[in-house]
């Protein structure tokens, strides 16, 4: 298997590529087991919005738990908000939005329980999340916030992968490239 090798918040890290067309390959960022990893990138990503500039967090299931979880642990915040991917039965009168991401074979939809929505409204919300690829779970994220009555405060990532790395509106840690089937980077 290929991997591409970069510098992610001081660390040093093989990203196995991966298919997800015949035309398009990926560098996976996963975070899950690595907590090295985890705590530079929520104490990085920490950095780029000051604290006074947003109300809560906000990030979509399931990639990007510890990561928020660590961001909170590390910011002193008692309270983060996770869209789940279903709705759940201790979810009272939950709201949704569709989604399409890159990595998630179809449509899926992003859920918050109205006690957390109710928390939202009139908040301001960082959205966060590992990789920003085609903005697709960072728009529905973007939409269940309004939805529940708050204001976006900013969006970050760890990863701006492709074109992303261009968008004016998202802070990140790194640009990463997308591959080819042999390995190499595409131009």
């Amino acid at each position: 298997m290929h991997t591409y090798s970069m510098e992610i918040a001081g660390l040093r890290r093989e990203l196995p590529i991966c298919k997800v067309t015949d035309e398009l390959y990926i560098g996976a960022f996963i975070c899950f087991g690595d907590a090295e990893i985890t705590v530079a990138c929520a104490r990085e990503l920490l950095k780029l919005v000051p604290a006074e500039e947003y109300d809560y967090l906000l990030t979509a299931e399931a990639k990007s738990i510890p990561l928020i979880h660590e961001m909170a642990r590390q910011s002193g915040a008692n309270k983060y908000f996770i869209a789940r991917k279903g709705p759940k039965a201790y979810m009272p009168d939950p709201i949704h939005v569709e989604d399409q991401s890159i990595t998630t074979a179809g449509q899926q939809r992003l859920y918050l329980g109205r006690d957390d929505a109710d928390l939202i409204r009139g908040k301001r919300i960082l959205i966060m999340d590992d990789v920003i690829s085609t903005g697709g779970s960072l728009q529905a994220m973007e939409a269940l916030v309004q939805l529940a009555g708050g204001t976006v405060a900013g969006k970050i990532a760890v990863l701006a992968e492709g074109d992303a790395k261009d968008r004016p509106d998202i802070r990140y840690l790194a640009p990463l490239p997308l591959f080819n089937a042999d390995g190499s980077v595409k131009a």
